[in-house]
């Protein structure tokens, strides 16, 4: 294991943005929600960095009303946005990057409470990268739709696929493999694989802190929970 069962002692929030003006309050209240909970139970403290990219809308203004850390720039690539938050907050930390751990999150979704607490839990108990679970928001989808998402689900045994929304790294385990390249897209899958091909980290499934995120068919990519949204959810309604 790149980590081992060393226990977490600082903790980096990594969330890239895209035009998210309407949803991004949502987004970072139940990061900061997470952060208190974590402060609270492990007494550890988050740094939670914003990187906004391309944005044209008022995604800005929001951010800056939270204790977050807010960045700019303009690459239209949710890689080198992602990885410009993860430089950042780790930038800020004298710890060890074997105690440290990077939870990622997206702009269009919301985490739980513990989001934070569990992630730090299993990385405790040796896990050197946590791939959680999401759901689409339920005001996105009719009935019909929500019943086919159900239907691929089981609680308990999480399907394992990669979502920059709920993802989870030690520090040593991401700069080891160079951290998230820069693609338009598809970043988080591309790091998950290079960590899994080093052969000794330990890379751990879960669904105890599922993550709400938009079920919109058209995302800001073309590619990510949109495109499973568009091409794979709602096709399997007309099989």
């Amino acid at each position: 294991m790149t980590g081992g069962a060393l226990p977490v002692l600082d903790v980096v929030v990594a969330i890239p943005v895209r035009d998210e003006e309407a949803l991004l309050g949502r987004c970072l209240q139940s990061v900061v929600v997470a952060a208190d909970e974590l402060a609270r139970v492990r007494g550890l403290h988050a740094r939670v960095v914003v990187v906004l990219d391309s944005c044209r809308d008022g995604s800005e203004a929001v951010a800056r009303t939270f204790p977050v850390d807010v960045r700019s720039i303009d690459a239209r690539s949710v890689g080198a946005a992602r990885a410009l938050a993860v430089a950042r907050g780790l930038a800020g930390s004298s710890v060890a990057r074997d105690r440290t751990w990077i939870a990622c999150t997206d702009a269009d979704s919301k985490v739980p409470a513990h989001w934070l607490t569990s992630q730090v839990d299993l990385a405790d108990e040796g896990a050197d990268v946590v791939v959680g679970t999401v759901r689409p928001d339920p005001a996105d989808l009719s009935a019909d739709q929500l019943r086919a998402w159900s239907a691929t689900r089981e609680p308990g045994r999480p399907n394992g696929h990669v979502h920059g929304a709920n993802l989870g790294v030690r520090a040593d385990a991401y700069e080891r493999v160079g951290g998230f390249g820069l693609q338009p897209e598809h970043e988080d899958v591309d790091l998950v694989a290079r960590i899994r091909a080093c052969g000794d980290a330990r890379v751990v499934a879960s669904d105890d802190a599922d993550v709400l995120t938009s079920g919109r068919p058209v995302g800001r990519t073309p590619g990510g929970y949109a495109r499973y949204v568009r091409t794979t959810l709602l096709r399997s309604l007309d099989a």
